[in-house]
């Protein structure tokens, strides 16, 4: 994994924005649409203009937009056996009853809505049959980079602990065997992503949200829970090499109070446990800018990266390159300059056709990213 060793490199998290088309296919059956050939071109097609969008607006480490998934978890659900659809779950509004929805009610009943996403029941052994649509999205990505010239690559895939969330355990006898055969079976992806030359992001919004979404927990009982999550997450990259990893976790709301956020300092030391080269966070919002001085005393592992938000997408105020500028200094100049790669607090389109970020706002963040990345640069290196 390429640190920033002459300048300030630019990523991001992941989902962006779709093209309309491409909305339409997956809007009408979750995606299988993607799967007839009629419609292999334009999703091939789709994953050039995205990667092609990325470099023109000064994105160092692209990844493939996640166009072919309707979302960045609900993915699983046509890519792991021993599962069936969960008919006992109706619409489901973790929210409602989070820490934050007890705070603010009024708020999170207009504006977080009960997911329709169809939910899974594990039945028994958990086994990967995702090859098909992992080769057919890395074919797509892999031809989309030979025509354009980036830093590096990488490709999302979701944490063993967000599917132990959004697929219910019916079939293993404890909660512990469960997550480690999910592990299990996702350790096919993760080692396809790898083995196919690209960076493997894993996508772990949980590890933080878990306290938000139960009230009845406290911070040690949080914690207790997220180590075995960990543990469960490093089973998995077991074979792979740590600077072939990135990680990244946010705390699931993009809009809201978030007054119930875990915060950095609680969770750092677990994070920094997890078999990643760098470590993607929340760090531009609100809620979370102040946490650049958790890193004064959390010391980041010798030869590790890490990946702070500089821009947000929990707002739609397009952030001033001198301010982008700024955070990444912080950082540089606590962590050491060549540790730093400059990214967002999260995907602008986890959930394919989000409508909370405009497209045309989330290019003209990316470019003050850019911007703000190169007046750093001139700031660090002179």
């Amino acid at each position: 994994m390429k640190h920033s060793t002459d300048r300030i490199l630019t990523t991001h998290a992941g989902s962006l924005p779709r093209p309309a088309d491409l909305l339409a296919l997956v809007d009408r059956d979750g995606g299988k649409a993607l799967d007839e050939p009629g419609t292999a071109t334009q999703l091939r097609s789709a994953v050039a203009d995205i990667v092609q969008k990325q470099v023109e607006l000064g994105i160092d480490v692209v990844d493939d937009g996640e166009y072919g998934k309707p979302s960045f978890v609900s993915y699983i659900n046509e890519r792991l056996g021993g599962y069936e659809l969960d008919t006992a779950a109706g619409p489901r509004n973790q929210w409602a009853t989070s820490r934050e929805g007890l705070s603010f009610p009024e708020f999170y009943a207009q504006t977080h809505a009960a997911s329709r996403h169809a939910h899974m029941v594990c039945t028994g052994p958990i086994t990967y049959k995702g090859h098909t649509r992992l080769k057919r999205d890395i074919d797509n990505f892999k031809a989309a980079l030979g025509s354009v010239k980036v830093e590096e690559a990488f490709m999302p895939a979701i944490s063993p602990s967000n599917i132990e969330d959004w697929q219910r355990n019916a079939f293993y006898k404890t909660q512990e065997e469960y997550i480690f055969a999910i592990a299990d079976a996702m350790r096919e992806e993760y080692r396809a992503i790898v083995d196919a030359g690209l960076l493997l992001q894993i996508d772990d919004p949980r590890l933080v949200t878990y306290y938000i979404i139960h009230p009845e927990t406290s911070i040690a009982d949080c914690r207790r829970w997220a180590e075995v999550r960990v543990e469960a997450l490093n089973h998995a990259l077991r074979d792979i090499p740590p600077e072939k990893v990135r990680f990244h976790t946010c705390y699931g709301i993009n809009m809201g109070p978030r007054i119930h956020d875990m915060e950095l300092k609680d969770i750092v030391d677990i994070l920094l446990k997890i078999r990643a080269g760098a470590y993607s966070l929340e760090a531009a919002n609100p809620r979370h800018e102040h946490e650049w001085k958790v890193w004064k005393t959390a010391k980041l592992p010798d030869g590790k990266i890490l990946i702070p938000g500089v821009i947000s997408h929990s707002t739609v105020l397009v952030e001033h390159p001198e301010l982008v500028a700024e955070r990444i200094v912080r950082y540089a100049n606590v962590i050491g300059r060549e540790n730093v790669i400059a990214g967002t607090d999260c995907g602008f389109a986890t959930f394919a056709g989000s409508k909370e970020i405009h497209p045309s706002i989330v290019w003209a963040k990316f470019k003050a990213m850019a911007d703000g990345a190169r007046i750093a640069s001139r700031e660090l290196w002179g």
